[in-house]
């Protein structure tokens, strides 16, 4: 009966990722198959974590997560948890030898937001690779399956892919971030008077980040390439349309890509993929 409690807590996270996020579910179906549920059971505890900190206002965050941090590890500890999410995720975590280290640092990203509204530069950095590189790292783990000279060959560039991914985020959620939780993730830039050249330095910034990702992309096992690529692509098509509308209306609108796009972008991955054309 192990197996049925398994498969539905692998269920969970997939549901999870589905309702959350059309573009990664999209993305994680056009992986192999064998890679599917461990990266649900990534997305599921990395969106509970982060939803605990965006959402939950009504309730003590810094309780919930302090509960959910140490349910986590407790999980991994013991190999079992009544939490779906976290037991799928202790699976992966066995399966695939990810290191606590990583854990460890995207759940201090998380208290982080807790707490600091505005970063320097040193705690910037820090934030990124606990609440991002880190996440790209473990998805790494997956894709390599135990071949640590791959793992350690594309370490730097699938940092750079997560790094992209969440400056990405941080301007396509600027509104929410500094309006509504009074957030300010780029050093010093003053969201109160930001401009067209704080915004080129900003995108020149996560242009670099694109392009080291891309070279990891290319050195992925097969059944992971198409995948990743597919979810690169979406976010450097929401990275054109940030960089085509101005500063002044990313203040005040959430930039999205159309689902029709998403749809689009997708079928001319699995065109260039058959081409090896990727």
């Amino acid at each position: 009966m192990l197996d049925l409690y398994e498969k539905t807590t692998f269920g969970c996270s997939k549901l999870i990722t589905e309702l959350y996020s059309t573009s990664f579910t999209l993305g994680i179906k056009t992986l192999d198959r064998k890679f599917h549920g461990p990266i649900y059971a990534i997305y599921g505890f990395v969106r509970y974590a982060d939803e605990i900190v965006d959402t939950f206002h009504d309730f003590d965050k810094k309780v919930l997560l302090d509960r959910y941090k140490y349910e986590a590890f407790r999980s991994i500890e013991e190999g079992i948890s009544l939490n779906p999410v976290l037991h799928s995720f202790q699976k992966v975590v066995h399966q695939y030898k990810i290191e606590s280290e990583l854990i460890a640092a995207f759940l201090h990203s998380m208290e982080m937001d807790l707490f600091n509204v505005v970063y320097d530069d040193s705690g910037y950095d820090e934030y990124i690779y606990g609440s991002a590189e880190v996440v790209g790292l473990m998805c790494l783990r997956v894709f390599c399956e135990g071949n640590q000279v791959l793992y350690d060959k594309l370490k730097a560039d699938a940092r750079s892919l997560g790094a992209a991914f969440q400056k990405v985020n941080f301007l396509r959620d600027l509104k929410s971030d500094f309006s509504e939780r009074g957030r300010v993730y780029f050093p010093g830039v003053d969201f109160n008077d930001f401009g067209i050249e704080a915004k080129k330095i900003i995108e020149a910034d996560i242009q670099k980040d694109f392009d080291n990702a891309y070279r990891g992309i290319i050195g992925l096992p097969d059944g992971a390439r198409k995948g990743v690529y597919l979810a690169y692509v979406y976010y450097l098509k929401l990275f054109d349309c940030i960089k085509r509308t101005s500063a002044n209306r990313i203040q005040h609108e959430r930039i999205r890509v159309p689902d029709r796009i998403k749809f689009a972008l997708l079928a001319k991955t699995l065109v260039q993929s058959g081409l090896n054309a990727l």
